[in-house]
């Protein structure tokens, strides 16, 4: 009966081809060896079933890892099919940014051209203005003298009638006559010595072929008459002035501002 048992346990201990050699050594031995023999033999075998078992467990425990390892590899097979999907984007993005660099490099040679032709224009547009400026130089000497000569003619006119129209209509009776002169390095277009009311006076004027009322113009000839009076003072004393502007033609307006400074204007069609 135990034998049975035991051979029943080795059926479900091992796998079949096993349990039949140890059943067959069972029968063997049964013949050869004692009881006592018998037990030592089996504690043997239960032995052999331990470590089989234990084999058994390591086997499942192996498989296991395996498993784990298998599983590993396929996260690892698919995180690295991950980064070459994202080196196949990154090479697609380096190959936009080049084509975009070339493609800014060609528009930097076209704004380089563009600007090496800019800079010829306005080189070109340089010379052009430098010979305009040059004609206008040229153009304006010859009206300036134009100008002076008229000018010139239009006081020698005025040296000839203003003592008698000064007479007439201001009672200032010039006694030494109209010249052109310069005092403490300022020019003056007219300059006289009066008499008024039987006081000397002094005429320091000066001469504009049109008398406009811009103020600004106004202030600046009012200025450049206020230093010529200053430097007469300077050279002769504390004497009486009477500032006199001689035009061609004044505007109303003009009129009444050099009134309000004392200035007399004479227009030449008075004479």
């Amino acid at each position: 009966m135990r034998g049975k048992i035991l051979l029943q346990k080795i059926r479900e201990a091992f796998p079949p081809k096993q349990a039949q050699v140890l059943e067959e050594l069972f029968d063997f031995l049964d013949e050869l060896v004692k009881v006592h023999d018998f037990n030592e033999l089996k504690a043997i075998v239960a032995e052999i079933a331990k470590e089989q078992k234990e084999l058994a467990e390591a086997q499942k425990r192996t498989d296991e890892k395996m498993r784990e390892l298998a599983e590993a590899q396929k996260r690892t097979d698919e995180k690295v099919k991950e980064l070459a999907e994202a080196q196949k984007r990154t090479e697609e993005e380096i190959k936009r940014l080049a084509e975009a660099q070339k493609r800014t490099e060609e528009k930097v040679k076209e704004l380089a051209e563009a600007q090496k032709r800019t800079e010829e224009e306005i080189k070109r547009l340089a010379e052009e203005h430098r010979k305009t400026r040059a004609r206008l130089d040229r153009l304006s000497q010859d009206f300036g003298g134009f100008t002076r000569t008229y000018s010139y003619a239009f006081e020698n006119e005025a040296y000839r009638n203003l003592p008698k129209l000064l007479k007439e209509k201001y009672d200032l009776e010039v006694i030494e006559r109209f010249v052109r002169t310069e005092i403490e390095g300022e020019e003056i277009n007219f300059f006289a010595k009066a008499k008024k009311n039987g006081c000397i006076c002094y005429i320091v004027g000066e001469a504009k072929l049109r008398f406009d009322d811009n103020k600004r113009d106004f202030e600046k000839t009012f200025k450049e008459i206020e230093k010529k009076v200053q430097a007469v003072k300077k050279a002769y004393g504390d004497v009486e002035i009477i500032m006199l502007l001689v035009t061609h033609f004044a505007k109303p307006r003009a009129l009444r501002m050099a009134q309000e400074k004392g200035i007399l204007v004479v227009q030449s069609f008075e004479w």
